[in-house]
């Protein structure tokens, strides 16, 4: 979708890149991720409102570090410097850049010098800010005032008003810096002078109707997994074109208890949106695939490749279909290689190639602008449920990975009731929202227990609750030991063929947040 008005950031490969965009999305204006190797030309040919430089793992005065042409500078659209975008700003602009005498990683407090008219309008004399660096500015570029330093880095920020340039040392679009909403909010919106347009209903409405422009009265073909993305681009198109959409639901047996009758409630006939709908019940054909498989990638890849198998079958029963639709989400686009300069984390499905199973002419990829918490609000409003909107983050293996060892029916039931039980108590103490991801998964320990006056030789069910802000890292959540007491007892006297439920407290790293 086209914005009248964005705010670009030039990624130096820095951790935090797609938190810097969403970040200033949470401003209402709109924002794109681009690696430092994009041209000049690029830049100004899509006219942004304002620019930022994201953080790095270089030494920006090392031969061979990222940078880029100091015309940037000389644009007039303002520009925002983050710890090494800052770094590269005054290195090229005449400043002096060198190892700092003590490096600064964490939380740091930060005393503000300089004018509260623009960048740290309705900030305290003393903030806390979060530091991550071992290079510090031992000297401003002429022409730039020094406005904020820590007791060991003289030049925390930075700024040249008549130029609007500005640089800080710290990284403000991380939660622990107290006040970083509100410095990156007086950039976008006061210094860059954005009027902040970006909004979920007018992003709903303007794609509706792309759509519609789109695909006339061609056919669409969505494989609909049930998960949050895939729901709401389904919702979606439901909305543009209606009974030109089928959806194809693949439930494979490996789904959370009662999900799969859920999604179908929802799209399914009767349900709140008058798309062809087809739920395939292939469970037993996966189970007998996975019978003997202990292998976690051996699992995932026999899972996979099923899927594309059923769905092909579908599809051809369909017959010639105008468009494939699929659920890419912006992650997908920068982590895929294709949006910023940081590492390649994943090759996602959703991004590439095209599927050769299916004959369809085009892929059309709505979601492809949205972050998952722009997501979500578009569901909310396209009016989605909300515990389909706000279904927790679930792997596209489904239960495949959250048993540990050869996948059985038993097995499945067993990982599925014990992680009903689980987020049924903690929505009833409330903490629901409280771990960004939460589940119960199933070991492939069996031990001895002593259930009434019988000894058992059963299975133990592992919880897990991690609090993450990218999924990249995650701490595991604490949860009140008297509610993990009460999960305790009900799946140990609920959920035959348990006798034993243990906590995972492992962080991410060493350990992933999915148990495999």
């Amino acid at each position: 979708m086209a914005s009248e008005e964005k705010v670009i950031v030039i990624d130096f490969g820095g951790q935090y890149n797609q938190l810097v965009a969403r970040r200033v999305r949470e401003c209402n204006v709109y924002c794109e991720i681009y690696s430092y190797r994009t041209p000049i030309e690029q830049i100004k040919e899509m006219a942004p409102k304002g620019i930022i430089l994201t953080g790095g793992p270089n030494s920006c005065y090392e031969e061979g570090a990222p940078s880029y042409t100091g015309e940037l500078f000389k644009l007039g659209i303002p520009v925002l410097g983050l710890c090494y975008g800052a770094q590269l700003m005054m290195h090229l602009l005449g400043g002096k850049v060198e190892k700092a005498p003590v490096r600064e990683y964490g939380k740091t407090r930060t005393y503000i010098d300089g004018s509260r008219d623009k960048l740290f309008a309705g900030i305290d004399d003393e903030t806390v800010v979060w530091m991550s660096h071992f290079d510090y500015i031992s000297k401003a570029a002429p022409g730039f005032d020094i406005v904020a330093h820590t007791d060991d880095c003289p030049v925390a920020a930075a700024a040249w008003e008549e130029k609007k340039l500005y640089a800080i040392q710290f990284h403000p679009e991380v939660l622990h810096t107290v006040k970083g909403k509100e410095i990156l909010h007086n950039f976008v919106r006061s210094i860059c002078k954005t009027e902040g347009t970006w909004r979920m209903d007018s992003f709903v409405e303007n794609t509706v109707a792309d759509i519609r422009q789109k695909v006339g009265d061609g056919k669409v073909l969505l494989a609909l997994s049930g998960g949050v993305d895939s729901s709401v681009l389904a919702a979606l198109l439901a909305k543009a074109i209606g009974k030109q959409l089928t959806c194809v639901f693949v439930d494979h047996g490996l789904l959370r208890k009662n999900e799969g009758d859920e999604v179908e409630s929802v799209f399914g006939e009767g349900g709140k949106f008058d798309v062809n709908f087809i739920r395939v019940n292939a469970a037993q054909r996966y189970y007998a695939k996975l019978k003997g498989v202990e292998e976690p990638e051996r699992k995932r890849k026999i899972i996979g490749e099923e899927f594309i198998r059923v769905f092909e079958e579908e599809a051809k029963k369909i017959g010639k279909v105008d468009f494939l639709a699929q659920g890419t989400i912006y992650p997908d686009v920068v982590e895929s290689g294709l949006g910023g300069e940081s590492v390649v984390i994943k090759s996602h499905h959703n991004v590439g190639g095209l599927p050769d199973y299916v004959d369809f002419k085009e892929i059309i990829e709505p979601l492809r602008l949205l972050f998952k918490d722009e997501v979500r609000k578009a569901g909310l409003e396209l009016g989605l449920p909300e515990y389909l909107v706000f279904r927790q983050p679930f792997p596209g293996p489904g239960l495949g990975i959250r048993i540990i060892g050869e996948v059985t029916e038993e097995k499945v039931r067993i990982v599925q009731d014990a992680d009903y039980i689980y987020r049924t108590e903690l929505a009833a103490a409330g903490l629901e929202k409280l771990p960004d991801q939460y589940f119960a998964a199933l070991s492939n320990m069996r031990s001895v227990g002593v259930m009434g006056d019988e000894r058992t030789y059963d299975y133990a069910v592992v919880l897990r609750a991690v609090e993450t802000v990218d999924f990249m890292t995650a701490e595991a959540s604490e949860i009140p030991f008297e509610v993990l007491q009460k999960v305790m007892s009900r799946i140990i006297n609920e959920v035959k063929g348990v006798n034993r439920v243990m906590y995972d407290l492992t962080s991410k790293p060493p350990g992933t947040v999915e148990l495999e």
